[in-house]
Order: C-alpha cells, then structure tokens, then sequence
C-alpha cells in the first residue's frame, strides 16, 4: 500500500505534518478528515520522501504492547496523575524500545500544546489509526480513561485471535518441514548408496527406481540450480503477490483454500464485527467506523466490501444491504447486523456476532489440528513408502532371478 506525505490543520487549527498508508490519494485525504485533519497538501512519497530508521535495539509494536499500555495508562490516569506524568511514567517502564521512543516523543508533543490523539499520529506507524480516533473522540467526549479501556480490550481481542490463527499454522508447517528434511536425506544420503550398488551389478532398473536414482543425482550434483530454482520461485511469487492482481488472487485462494478457507472468513468476520463495535461504542460515526475497521482488514477482498458498504451507508442505505449483497460475510452476521437495524441495538449485535466468530475461530483452529495431523502424517508415511520401494524393488528382482537360476 503506498504511503503519502501531508500536510494539515489539527482540530485545534495547528499544522501538522506527517505520512499516512492509504490506497490512493482520495483515500488518504479521506481518512485524514476522518481524524479530524484539514489537508493542506497530499502527495505520494517517493523512495527518497521515507523516512529509514536503523534500530539496533529497538522491535516491532505488538498489539499486547499496546494492549499493555492501555492498560497502564486507565490505571495510572484512574488515579488522578495528569496525563503528561502518565506519559513520562509509562516511558520509564516499557520495555519495548520503539514503544518508549514514541511514548517519550508523544508526551513532548502533549507539553507543547498538541492534543494527545494529534501527538500519537505523528509517531509513524507505532500507533494504529483506530487507536488514534478513539483517543481522539475521547478527548472530544471527556472520557479519554473509557477510550483508553476500549482500545485495550479491542487489542487484547486481536492479539488473541492472531495468537489463534497463527497456532493453526505452525504445527503445519512444522510437519512439512520435516517432511522435507526426511525427503532430502533420504535422496542425498540414502539412495546414492544403492544406486551404485546397482550399478556395480549392471541390472536394468525400474521405472520409478530409475526417477529416484535421478532425482537423487540431480540434488547431489545440481544442487546449486536446485536452490537457484527454489529462490527465483519464491520471489517470483512475492514479485507477483505485490502486484494488485497477485493480491486479490491469493486473497481469492485464502477464502477458498481447503480447511483454512474457513478460518480466513470466520477471523475476519471476528475483526470486523469487534472493530466496529469498539468504534461506534465510542462515540464515532458508523461512516467512518467503517473506514476506520476497513484499515484493519488484511484480506483485500474483505477490505474492498467494507468500504464498498460505506460507501453505501454513505447514501443512506443500511449496513446490512451492502454486506448482503457483496457476499463476501456470512450470512448469519449480516443477519445479526440486520436485527440490530431494526431494534436500534447494533452495538449488541455487533459485540454478539464478534464473541460468536471469535468462538468459532477457537473451534477452526482446532479442527484444522485435528484434520492436519494425521494427514500429514499420511503424506509422510506415503513419501517415504514410495522412497523404499523404488529402493528394495531392484533387490526383490535379484532375488527372483537368484531363485529362478537355481
């Protein structure tokens, strides 16, 4: 997603400067307005225009980081300790360097004047947009702790739901690699030994003994173009999802991928759903809640339908019509959505249909486990069987030669 540079008023009619992620330019001055900036100037920034930090200490900002730092802040704050005081507290004691660096720099900007909210969005990509429009409409409400509250919550959510997709993965992926590492030996170790044994005996081999035989002298001995060919594939691929076209692709495979399709629509259903109700609980608009929640969506095709929906909440057409007619949620949380339409409790629905997929998430990634292994096991076992058998079936026709001679 490009980056772009700006320029623009604060609510309280300071400039304010700064890069903002945005599809394109009419994008990026949308969601500006909808944190309350008045842009003066928006350009695309060039490879020169980024800003390059070089962090020998510092790490990436986590959701629990800032779940954590909600979290300190309600309490510190609770207490009646100014804001500033909260901030310059909270920089002593987190341990996330990049974190600190930021909380360090928003609480100079709070002393000069900024509001808190306008001084988190100059501080890159550390703070997330919706945590910044929540803190700003907390500001503008006086209740700046529940805001905080809410963030903390709604973090706390994400890290947990991540927490549970990235579970379903690892185990996979541990096992291919196994499997890999199994094949590889077993090619570079194992059958050269025979080959040459069968070799020495100048027998005609089988078919398949023959394809391993090969396969086998190709790692060994091209090993190097083996490896070429892994890498051009791999960044071909990457090229290739960088490319729009590449996106919506594997965003299409995501949604459509055999067991794990599931998991994909079921936890971005779970974001959706609890993005938007932590947004409107807080007081901000369903327009540009929706355009807040479409930020958070990492599959393109997600994010495509939310913004298409407010565009149409926009016109004055209900949310429910937009997301029945993408057709990309699911029914049931289109339908919770249309109820909470209709009896003026969409806060509910949404915090009702967010604990149901997070729920359901739990129970996919389960599933997928309990699917997976023994699966891949059965790859293995059948990879392996394979590998022996072109081994031994050369051996088992000496053997009937020896018997027919006698």
């Amino acid at each position: 997603m490009p980056s772009f540079k700006y320029t623009a008023y604060g609510s309280d009619g300071k400039e304010v400067k700064g890069s903002i992620d945005a599809d394109d330019k009419q994008a990026a001055i949308r969601l500006l307005k909808s944190e309350g900036k008045t842009p003066i100037d928006v350009s695309e920034e060039g490879a020169l225009d980024k800003d390059f930090n070089i962090s020998f200490g510092g790490k990436k900002v986590t959701s629990r980081d800032l779940s954590v730092f909600c979290r300190q802040f309600v309490s510190i704050t609770t207490a009646g300790v100014t804001i500033v005081d909260a901030l310059d507290m909270l920089a002593d004691q987190t341990e996330n360097k990049t974190l600190q660096a930021a909380i360090s720099d928003t609480k100079l900007s709070v002393q000069k004047g900024e509001t808190l909210a306008n001084s988190m969005a100059k501080q890159g990509k550390v703070f997330p947009n919706m945590m910044i429009s929540m803190v700003s409409a907390g500001e503008a409400t006086g209740n700046l702790e529940t805001a905080f509250d809410r963030v903390g919550q709604q973090l706390e959510k994400q890290t947990k739901l991540n927490s549970l997709v990235k579970k379903s993965m690892i185990y996979p992926i541990a096992l291919l690699v196994v499997i890999v590492v199994v094949v590889a030996a077993m090619m570079i170790m194992v059958i050269p030994t025979f080959s040459d044994m069968y070799a020495d005996m100048g027998q005609k081999l089988p078919v398949l003994t023959q394809i391993m035989v090969s396969c086998s002298d190709f790692m060994v001995n091209k090993w190097y173009v083996l490896i070429a060919i892994i890498v051009i594939a791999v960044v071909g691929i990457k090229l290739f999802a960088a490319t729009k076209q590449g996106t919506y692709l594997f965003a299409k495979i995501s949604m459509k991928a055999p067991i794990f399709g599931t998991l994909t629509v079921k936890t971005a259903s779970a974001n959706f759903a609890r993005t938007l109700s932590t947004l409107t609980a807080s007081g901000i608009s369903m327009i540009e809640g929706l355009e807040i929640t479409s930020r958070t969506m990492k599959n393109v095709i997600f994010k495509d339908a939310v913004l298409e929906a407010r565009e149409k909440v926009a016109q004055g057409r209900p949310l429910s019509e937009p997301l029945r007619n993408g057709g990309v949620f699911p029914n049931m949380i289109v339908h919770m959505i249309g109820i909470g339409e209709e009896t003026g409790s969409m806060e509910d629905m949404l915090v009702t249909a967010a604990t149901y997929y997070e729920e359901e998430v739990e129970v996919a990634t389960e599933s997928i486990s309990a699917v997976i292994e023994p699966l891949i096991i059965v790859v293995l076992a059948g990879i392996v069987g394979v590998i022996i058998m072109a081994i031994l079936t050369p051996m088992f026709g000496m053997y009937s030669l020896a018997d027919g001679e006698e």
